[in-house]
């Protein structure tokens, strides 16, 4: 894949991050506290409705894409039962009550936010599948658009509403985000037209789709699991020890959010690019064994440089309140680099279409995750939520890599399992030792680190003189 390709990548996740960072304090300055909490918890909501009503196919047109014969009628297959089974649930739900919607979400008994809500869950359906043919044709650019251009329309419906209509009640707010997704849809829909127009032709092969439905299926649940596991900790805090260790934990994340940023753009290409090879009958385990050590590499200095420079945060924060984020930001960016490096080691799995595994792995770590955070937090509180979620992310690393190893192809993991469980340790006591655990211990890993990654540090200088040269 070419630079230009994998810059087109980048710009989705960077820019959608940037234009969180701007809309965030518009919103709060137009809005209470209690509609912009009504809104996150949308996107909850609606991420959660789009993974159950996919039913896992948007997962198996990514894995069949380059070996189907008729992408048209691929495309149809896994697209239509969910999005009937989600419009029928909708609007059966919808006649029984025209309020239940809008009130189990918001918490308000008001049948045209529960109408609006079902056209912003319409909507992302159908994003979230149309942006799949932009991935898979490896149009970038195009599709890094699916992540940047509906914060841009929300910022953008935000300002028009206030400046010209001066409305600023929930509704507004509301009506905001549900443009902002339909946009989006719009271009999508331009953008695909030519593929939609040979869909709409094809008829759905019963056989395909229980072939398709026999390796998504099962994605759902494992979905779930996962879904469970990145948001469990924070119902355990609020639970266990309070809003003073949720707020810590919560701004610890969103700035370890930053790092996972190199994961996100990691997971968007790699899947694809792996299929591709597998259909063409060209994988080079060789390939893939690089990508893994560089990977691995690149995962520890991100956590050692954390645990090095996270003191630099008490100068943009309030350092009394706010103290622990700096001991606490190592484990938070652990956990989501750790899933990024299972999607190199547990590939297999969906190579050989086993995907039950990835349901036995997400749930064993989601009990995991549960179980520590349970006993942990009492005692510990957002530390103990931190160092539940990292163990429970390095079990379902482990789980998949062993599953694909079972499947697909056997090799020897031991350094990858040394590193991480290092990592695990360090990062631990930082978190449950704080301002106790020298700080020249941090240092010494990045001494470390140039000694294990030697090949890794050399290739990346290499690199970056021949694009200098260039």
């Amino acid at each position: 894949m070419g630079k230009n390709k994998l810059l087109g990548y980048a710009l989705g996740p960077l820019g959608s991050a940037l234009l969180g960072f701007i809309s965030l304090p518009i919103v709060t300055k137009f809005y209470s506290v209690e509609d912009v909490g009504r809104v996150s918890l949308l996107h909850v909501v609606s991420s959660l409705m789009v993974l159950l009503f996919c039913l896992g196919l948007d997962q198996a047109y990514v894995r069949e894409y380059h070996e189907s014969d008729n992408k048209f009628r691929l495309f149809k297959s896994v697209t239509l039962p969910g999005l009937l089974l989600m419009f029928l649930s909708l609007l059966a739900v919808y006649s029984f009550d025209g309020n239940v919607i809008a009130n189990w979400v918001y918490s308000i008994e008001d049948s045209a936010l529960s109408l609006l809500t079902i056209i912003c869950f319409l909507s992302a359906f159908l994003s979230r599948f149309l942006s799949l043919i932009l991935r898979m044709q490896e149009r970038s650019f195009a599709y890094s658009m699916s992540q940047v251009l509906p914060k841009l329309f929300f910022i953008f419906f935000i300002f028009l509403s206030y400046f010209f209509l001066e409305l600023l009640d929930f509704k507004v707010l509301l009506s905001a985000h549900m443009l902002s997704i339909i946009s989006v849809l719009l271009i999508y829909t331009w953008n695909t037209r030519f593929e939609l127009k040979g869909a709409l032709n094809e008829k759905i092969n019963k056989e395909e789709l229980i072939s398709l439905s026999y390796f998504g299926f099962p994605l759902v649940f494992a979905g779930l699991a996962f879904w469970g596991m990145k948001v469990i900790d924070v119902f355990f805090l609020r639970w266990l020890a309070g809003f003073t260790d949720l707020g810590v934990y919560s701004v610890t994340l969103s700035i370890a959010g930053g790092a996972a940023l190199v994961g996100s753009i990691f997971n968007i290409v790699w899947a694809p690019l792996v299929y591709k090879w597998q259909s063409e009958n060209r994988v080079d385990f060789t390939k893939i064994d690089n990508v893994l050590e560089h990977l691995l590499a690149a995962v520890y200095f991100l956590v050692v440089f954390s645990g090095c420079f996270a003191w630099i945060l008490m100068y943009l924060l309030d350092g009394k309140s706010y103290a622990a984020v700096q001991y606490l930001l190592s484990i938070c960016i652990l956990a989501p680099l750790l899933y990024t490096l299972s999607e190199v080691t547990g590939v297999g799995i969906q190579i050989v279409k086993k995907t039950k595994l990835s349901m036995y792995a997400s749930i064993f770590a989601l009990i995991i995750n549960a179980m520590g955070n349970y006993f942990l937090i009492p005692n510990l509180g957002a530390a103990g939520a931190a160092i539940s979620t990292a163990l429970s992310f390095l079990v379902f690393f482990i789980l998949r890599t062993e599953f694909s190893n079972k499947v697909w192809r056997k090799r020897g993991y031991g350094k990858v399992y040394l590193v991480l469980f290092f990592l695990l340790i360090l990062t631990a006591s930082n978190a449950f030792f704080g301002a106790e655990l020298p700080s020249s211990i941090w240092w010494a890993c990045i001494i470390i680190g140039f000694v294990v990654f030697k090949e890794s540090i050399t290739e990346a200088a290499r690199f970056v003189l021949k694009n200098r040269a260039i």
